[in-house]
C-alpha cells in the first residue's frame, strides 16, 4: 500500500507542472498589456503611465521560459493578480468564495453516492422485477433532466409555491450576524460555524437555502452512479466465485455484502470520485440559479467580464483539485481492491 501510494505521489510534482504549462501557454496568447493584471494587487497601479513600466517591470516580453519561472514564483507566493469581480486579489476571491462551494459539495456528494450505490444495487438484486423498472426508469429521468430545468422546477414549487427553500446564500438577518465581529469563523462553512457558534437561528437559514441547490444535484447527479452500481453489480453476480460461494451455503448477506458488493465498487469508486471533483469544481448552473456565492458562479462573471487574471486564477486552482482529486481516487482502489496494490 505504501509503495503504491509513494508511486502515485512521485507523479503529482510533474503533473501539476504539466497544467502549469498548459495554463501559462493559454495566457501567454494574450497581449502584455492584458497580462499584467496578473502582477499587480491593486487596480490603482494600472492608472496612467504605469502600464508600461509594470510591463517592463515583470518582463511580459522577455522570453517565454524568464516569464513562466517568474508567473510561477508568483504562484507559489500565492499572488495571482487582481480580480476586478471581486474587487480584490485573486487568491482572496477564491479562497473566500470556496467553502460555500465545498459545503454544497459536501452536502451534495454524501446523497449522490451513497442513493447511487445503494439503489443500484437493488436494482441488480432485484433484477428484472418491478422494483428494478421503476429505478431504472428513475434513473433514465434524472439522468435525462438537465440540472437548470429540474434546478427551476425545484424554485418553482418549493420557493414560488411551498416558500420552503429561498435562494441566496444567507438571508440578511444571517448575513449581519456572520459578519459580526462576535461570529467566529472556523470552516468558512456557514452550517458548520453556526453550530459551533451557537447559533442555531443562522443555521436553519442557511440550510434552508441549500436545500434546493442540493436536491437538485443529488437528483440529477444519483442516477448516473445508480446506473453504473447497477451494471457493475450485475457483472459481479454472474462471475464463478459468487456461484460458488453460494454453492457452499453462504448466507446471501455475506455473499452479496462480502464477495459481490466489494468487488462491483471500483467502477462506483471512479465516477464517484469524477463527481466530487466536478462538484468541488463549482457548479456554474445550480449556483446561478440559485444565486449563490460560489467559485462557479464567481468564474462564470469573470469569464463574462473578460477578468482574465481571475479565469487564469481559476483555472490553475481547478487543475489543483482535479489531480489531487485523482489521486484520492487511485488511493481509494487500492483500499477497494488489494490486488490493485500489488500491480
Amino acid at each position: 500500500m505504501f509503495f503504491y501510494i509513494a508511486r502515485r505521489l512521485l507523479f503529482l510534482p510533474l503533473t501539476l507542472f504539466g497544467i502549469s504549462l498548459i495554463i501559462f501557454f493559454m495566457f501567454m496568447r494574450l497581449s502584455p498589456e492584458q497580462r499584467v493584471a496578473l502582477y499587480i494587487t491593486s487596480p490603482e497601479r494600472l492608472r496612467g503611465d504605469n502600464v508600461e513600466r509594470l510591463i517592463d517591470l515583470h518582463g511580459l516580453r522577455d522570453p517565454w521560459h524568464i516569464q513562466y519561472g517568474r508567473w510561477m514564483g508568483n504562484v507559489v507566493r500565492g499572488n495571482l493578480g487582481w480580480s476586478n469581480v471581486g474587487k480584490e486579489p485573486v487568491y482572496s476571491a477564491i479562497m473566500r468564495r470556496f467553502p460555500y462551494t465545498l459545503e454544497l459539495a459536501l452536502y451534495s456528494a454524501l446523497p449522490i453516492i451513497w442513493l447511487g450505490t445503494w439503489l443500484g444495487t437493488l436494482s441488480a438484486l432485484y433484477h428484472n422485477r418491478p422494483l428494478d423498472h421503476t429505478l431504472r426508469i428513475s434513473a433514465v429521468v434524472g439522468w435525462s433532466f438537465p440540472d437548470f430545468v429540474f434546478g427551476f422546477f425545484v424554485l418553482m414549487i418549493f420557493y414560488s409555491i411551498l416558500g420552503w427553500f429561498p435562494p441566496g446564500t444567507l438571508g440578511a438577518e444571517a448575513d449581519a450576524v456572520v459578519k459580526s465581529s462576535q461570529f467566529r469563523s472556523f470552516t468558512g462553512m456557514v452550517t458548520i460555524d453556526s453550530l459551533l457558534n451557537g447559533r442555531l437561528d443562522v443555521f436553519i437559514d442557511t440550510a434552508r437555502r441549500l436545500a434546493g441547490p442540493v436536491l437538485t444535484l443529488t437528483y440529477v447527479g444519483f442516477a448516473y452512479i445508480l446506473r453504473i452500481a447497477r451494471s457493475s453489480m450485475l457483472e459481479v453476480l454472474g462471475r464463478e466465485y459468487i456461484r460458488t460461494a453460494r454453492s457452499k451455503g453462504l448466507e446471501e448477506k455475506v455473499v452479496i455484502n462480502k464477495h459481490a458488493r466489494r468487488n462491483a465498487m471500483i467502477p462506483v469508486a471512479t465516477v464517484s470520485g469524477q463527481t466530487i471533483i466536478a462538484l468541488l469544481g463549482g457548479t456554474v448552473i445550480v449556483e446561478t440559479i440559485f444565486n449563490r456565492v460560489g467559485i462557479g458562479s464567481f468564474m462564470a462573471t469573470a469569464a463574462q467580464q473578460l477578468d482574465f487574471a481571475s479565469v487564469i486564477g481559476g483555472s490553475l486552482f481547478f487543475g489543483v483539485i482535479l489531480v489531487l482529486g485523482n489521486l484520492l481516487v487511485d488511493v481509494s482502489y487500492a483500499l477497494i481492491d488489494p490486488r490493485v496494490r500489488l500491480d
